[in-house]
């Protein structure tokens, strides 16, 4: 794996925690949902409380520093977060439709497309063969899911229990 993946790697892991950062640092303030609490036809909300505006916005401004930080462009940073938001949001769409729980756990679904679609816009400025990119959302899953059991253990992230 060379610097510039490991760099990317880390890139959507903050990218990955900006929104926990963000809830843990303002609690309930600017908690609003993404999808504004709508729901679908199945009655199941679009996304679920768990997706915010808040996390959607600290992400878009902390990747850019950190990208600047490693030294790419603020624009990187951007790209990355948007398609790690990207990801995220698709994952709780198919989760709701699913009937699962806001911010209940699917292994894979929760960290694949997270990680694939930043990776995959990232292909040509991080120099990542198809390869890299799948040794990259490998290495993200693990990384994940260790750090999500942590998390839930310590009580840091909600689980649908709570």
């Amino acid at each position: 794996m060379t610097i510039e993946s490991l760099q990317l790697l880390l890139l959507i892991i903050i990218a990955n925690g900006a929104p926990i950062l963000a809830r843990i640092l303002l609690n309930d303030q600017w908690n609003v949902a993404v999808d504004f609490d709508a729901k679908m036809a199945d009655g199941n909300p679009v996304l679920g409380a768990s997706k915010t505006w808040r996390g959607i916005l600290a992400t878009l401004l902390i990747l850019p520093i950190v990208a600047l930080i490693f030294g790419y462009t603020a624009e990187v940073g951007i790209l990355i977060a948007m398609g790690t938001i990207s990801g995220d949001l698709f994952s709780s769409f198919i989760k709701r439709r699913l009937g699962m729980e806001p911010s209940s756990k699917a292994p894979l679904l929760d960290q694949i497309p997270e990680s694939l679609i930043p990776a995959l816009m990232m292909m040509q400025i991080f120099d990542l063969s198809l390869l890299g990119i799948l040794f990259l959302v490998f290495a993200f899953t693990v990384i994940d899911m260790i750090m999500t059991y942590f998390l839930n253990h310590w009580r840091v992230v909600k689980s649908p229990a709570d």
